[in-house]
């Protein structure tokens, strides 16, 4: 039933959110050199690696590493970059992610390849049993905020919590705080 629900909302999401998707990758292209869409190596189920694509926030040659992580991330991001990540929009592009089961609508936000200490944590506590999400209950109480391990814990009470309803709270919950602009640090 979940990747029933998931393919209907992203078909549907993808067709009310066509020409902002058009109009997002005109802009990043616009703004900054190279592609639209940046193909990000994540951490799926089962910790398999896929290619996720995000809208295109940071510059051409930034490392690719979470974002905390870099020194002055500002320094790295486009012209645009601030707005998209602020306001999700770089997110879109993983619809097509939840529609080729990649991803979830959700589930734990996939981790980047190289992000081992995370990538170690869920494995431990068979949180990589999960398709990841496009977002998930340790985004809601947290984001960019929040260290590893509490993260990891917000994960495993999904795991232990999964229900149709509960998911629909996570993604009224994501919508509020996208709209609030919540949680977003760079």
């Amino acid at each position: 039933m979940k990747r029933l629900f998931d393919v209907g909302l992203a078909s549907l999401a993808g067709l009310i959110l066509l020409a902002p998707i058009l109009v997002v990758g005109l802009l990043v292209r616009l703004t900054s050199a190279g592609p639209a869409l940046y193909w990000s190596d994540r951490v799926g189920r089962g910790n398999r690696i896929f290619k996720m694509p995000k809208f295109r926030t940071m510059r051409l040659g930034t490392p690719a590493v979470a974002t905390h992580l870099l020194t002055g991330p500002a320094a790295f991001l486009t012209p645009i970059g601030g707005f998209l990540r602020k306001s999700s929009l770089d997110e879109l592009p993983q619809l097509w992610s939840i529609l080729v089961g990649d991803m979830s609508f959700v589930g734990p936000r996939p981790a980047l390849f190289n992000q081992d200490d995370l990538i170690a944590l869920r494995t431990q506590y068979g949180v990589d049993a999960l398709v990841p999400g496009l977002t998930g209950w340790a985004q809601v109480n947290g984001r960019d905020e929040l260290p590893i391990p509490e993260k990891v814990a917000l994960d495993v009470e999904y795991m232990q919590r999964r229900s149709f309803g509960f998911d629909l709270r996570i993604l009224w919950q994501t919508l509020v705080k996208v709209l609030r602009r919540e949680g977003v640090s760079h």
